[in-house]
C-alpha cells in the first residue's frame, strides 16, 4: 500500500473512532440520568445505557474475568486479525474501506470495555414494536463496514487474494 493510501486507511479508523467518541460523550453528558427522548413519531429514541456485553447484550451475565477474555481480548484479537489480513493481503476498494470501518468502530468499543468495562449504547430506531436493540455510532461503523467488506469480496473477487491468488 502506497504512503497516501496508508494515511487516507488512517484518517478514515481515527475520523471513525472520533465520531464514535464524540456521539458517546455527548450521550454521556446529555442522556445519562435523564428520561429517553423520541424524535419522528418515536421512530428514533435516544437513550442512555451502557452494555457490560456484546451485540444485544450477549455475554452480558457472564462473571466478569469471563466476560473480560472474550470481549475483550477475543476483540482484540479479531481486530488484530483483520487489520493483518486487510494489509498483508493487500484488500482494495470496497473490501479495504470496509475492514477500515469494522477496524474503526471496533476499537473504538474496545475502548469503552477498556475504560469502563462497558460499551456506551444511546440510539434505537423503529415503528411501533418493531425495533432495532441499542446501538452507538462504533455500531453503525461495524455493520457498515462488514457490508462493505463482504459486498467488496463479491464484487472484486481478487480484493481479499494477495499476488498468487490464494486467499
Amino acid at each position: 500500500m502506497k504512503t497516501t493510501a496508508r494515511i487516507l486507511a488512517l484518517i478514515l479508523v481515527l475520523t471513525t473512532i472520533g465520531c464514535d467518541r464524540v456521539t458517546k460523550h455527548l450521550a454521556t453528558a446529555t442522556l445519562n440520568g435523564t428520561p429517553g427522548r423520541s424524535y419522528l413519531a418515536d421512530t428514533i429514541r435516544l437513550e442512555y445505557a451502557e452494555n457490560p456485553g456484546a451485540f444485544l447484550s450477549l455475554g452480558a451475565r457472564l462473571p466478569e474475568w469471563a466476560r473480560t477474555g472474550i470481549l475483550t481480548l477475543g476483540a482484540f484479537i479479531g481486530l488484530a486479525a483483520v487489520a493483518v489480513g486487510a494489509f498483508t493481503r493487500h484488500w482494495k476498494g470496497t473490501s479495504l474501506i470496509g475492514a477500515l470501518l469494522f477496524l474503526g468502530g471496533g476499537l473504538s468499543n474496545l475502548l469503552d470495555r477498556i475504560m469502563r468495562g462497558a460499551v456506551v449504547d444511546f440510539m434505537n430506531v423503529g415503528v411501533g414494536t418493531f425495533r432495532t436493540g441499542i446501538f452507538n455510532v462504533a455500531d453503525i461503523a461495524i455493520m457498515a463496514g462488514a457490508a462493505l467488506w463482504i459486498l467488496g469480496a463479491r464484487r472484486e473477487p481478487n480484493a481479499s487474494r494477495n499476488e498468487t491468488g490464494s486467499l
